[in-house]
């Protein structure tokens, strides 16, 4: 299959793509776009943004701004009350968030409650916990994870969007990103939903803290970045951003104990694809990917409009794109 080929083939099959870049050998073989978009347009990656949320929490470790996973929760909020009769929430860690093994009294995601109110990191906290105690059973949450960028400020005194942009958007060269805040639901809506380009910008809450589960919005050349970065174990341009004990943390493969995730494994907010390859990814809704072939030394990213329920996307990425390169 030659270039243009492989332009017709996506455009028609996989629709919604907007941008895909691929390196091999830290070499960039392949770059192309969709849908009217250029090289430097954003999209939102979606729960893609929980893998670079994940990066962060690895660099505060690094600079003991955090002292460890296993720091409890509450250890950061000392003024949170805790109601009455809920007693799991004082043994919850930071672990448990980053591999989505933390209880949560709610089914699904509690849009309205949390994004509605005030303080989404302490709304969010009222969910944590539970009469179950901790189950470690695999509960995959987006909104109620803003309790992550609660901690990060907690330790830092820096906003999600300020912190990522001095430690780790700069030095990989991606353009500094400013806080989005949806004023009303409908705006909210929008913005998950809408097709045309994005700026650089991170959804954040009323109080100018990032959403670490989604609202992140790049380019799939600097997602491609983010692969760049975690296949060469913390470094971009010989410059150790995050510790390589962190990325190899990070992607340990964990066990998930359900049949609603196509039976990959997970991390610390990464998808792992296969085990013995290291192959790992961050994967959100839409389709949008960064996909890291760690024995092949492959790193592929592809951006995407909204289009819910797109699941191939990484089938797609090792059916044509793998072998194409």
């Amino acid at each position: 299959m030659n270039r243009e080929e492989l332009h017709s083939l996506i455009n028609e099959k996989q629709p919604n793509i907007c941008q895909i870049v691929a390196y091999r050998n830290n070499e960039k073989v392949y770059s192309d776009c969709w849908n009217g978009y250029k090289a430097d347009d954003c999209t939102h990656i979606m729960s893609a943004t929980k893998s670079i949320s994940a990066l962060l929490i690895g660099i505060a470790l690094d600079k003991v701004q955090i002292k460890s996973v296993d720091d409890k929760v509450l250890d950061y909020f000392p003024d949170y009350k805790v109601k009455r009769g809920e007693n799991t929430i004082h043994n919850v860690t930071i672990k448990h968030l980053l591999t989505m093994r933390a209880p949560y009294k709610c089914k699904g995601d509690p849009w309205t409650k949390v994004c509605s109110s005030d303080n989404w990191t302490y709304s969010s906290l009222d969910f944590l916990g539970g009469r179950k105690g901790l189950t470690d059973e695999f509960n995959y949450q987006t909104v109620c994870l803003h309790i992550l960028s609660g901690i990060l400020y907690k330790a830092t005194n820096m906003k999600t969007a300020d912190y990522a942009n001095k430690y780790l958007f700069e030095p990989l060269g991606i353009p500094v990103h400013k806080n989005y805040y949806a004023e009303t639901a409908e705006e909210h809506k929008q913005f998950t939903i809408g097709k045309l380009p994005k700026d650089n910008i991170w959804f954040s809450d009323p109080e100018g803290l990032g959403t670490p589960g989604y609202g992140l919005c790049m380019s799939a050349e600097d997602m491609a970045k983010i692969g760049l970065l975690c296949i060469n174990k913390g470094k971009y341009n010989d410059k150790q951003i995050v510790s390589s004990r962190w990325i190899e943390e990070m992607t340990r493969p964990r066990t998930v104990e359900s049949n609603n995730f196509r039976g990959m494994d997970y991390g610390y907010l990464w998808w792992i694809i296969d085990r013995q390859n290291n192959i790992y990814a961050a994967i959100g809704n839409s389709g949008n990917v960064i996909y890291v072939n760690s024995v092949k030394n492959i790193v592929v990213s592809v951006s995407s409009y909204f289009k819910p329920t797109v699941f191939d996307r990484v089938d797609f990425i090792q059916k044509y794109i793998e072998p194409y390169i």
